[in-house]
């Protein structure tokens, strides 16, 4: 473990000029990117924010697209990182399918500082959009879905969740609940919405598939 740590420590330091600027740009412009969208965030917005010029920009990036979907990639792996430590409390498949009910019921704070939630900003934003950022919206709730089905799938070899539970099908019913809950709160203001809906989360879990 020590060794990895230097290993990484020594990376970040050898960064060259252009990995930097990469990244200064990317960690400066996903918020933007996920408040404003595709479309509404302009390369004036991105300047500014990021105090560079035009050609210094495009001097790391191809296009505004580019550079939209990397800022998509740094806010969700942000997300994903969080919930896996979330996650990391337990041990137990089962315990680890509460685990994400639980981490969404507090999620409405958590991801006001990112500017909303990034999948379902851009997702939204993506789809109105001629432009690749959608495939990748759609790439990470695939991985999603397809994680969630492989967590009950071990539940189900741990004989914690019951073996006639068809794994995709829940996955998808979860993660559906989960985003039509964060659009409604975030429509409504209202968190309860999310909160709500995680309580019902857990007693579908509870009743439906847990053995």
């Amino acid at each position: 473990m020590v060794y990895l740590f230097i290993f990484v420590f020594y990376k970040s330091i050898m960064l060259t000029k252009s990995e930097k600027t990469t990244k200064y740009i990317i960690e400066t412009v996903a918020p933007i990117f996920n408040k404003k969208g595709y479309e509404a965030t302009s390369m004036k917005d991105i300047t500014s924010a990021t105090s560079l010029t035009k050609g210094a920009i495009y001097g790391n990036f191809k296009n505004k697209e580019a550079i939209a979907i990397s800022a998509f990639k740094e806010n969700v792996n942000a997300l994903l990182k969080k919930i896996a430590k979330h996650q990391n409390q337990s041990k137990s498949p089962l315990e680890k399918l509460y685990l994400i009910t639980d981490f969404y019921t507090n999620y409405y704070d958590y991801s006001k500082k990112l500017g909303g939630c990034p999948i379902l900003n851009i997702g939204v934003d993506a789809k109105h959009q001629e432009t690749s950022l959608l495939e990748h919206v759609r790439s990470v709730i695939n991985k999603t879905q397809y994680n969630i089905s492989k967590l009950i799938d071990w539940g189900k070899e741990t004989s914690e969740i019951k073996q006639e539970v068809n794994s995709q099908l829940f996955a998808k019913r979860l993660y559906s609940h989960i985003q039509g809950a964060i659009f409604m709160t975030y429509t409504m203001d209202d968190e309860q919405y999310l909160k709500q809906a995680m309580i019902e989360m857990n007693s579908i879990i509870k009743n439906e598939i847990e053995k």
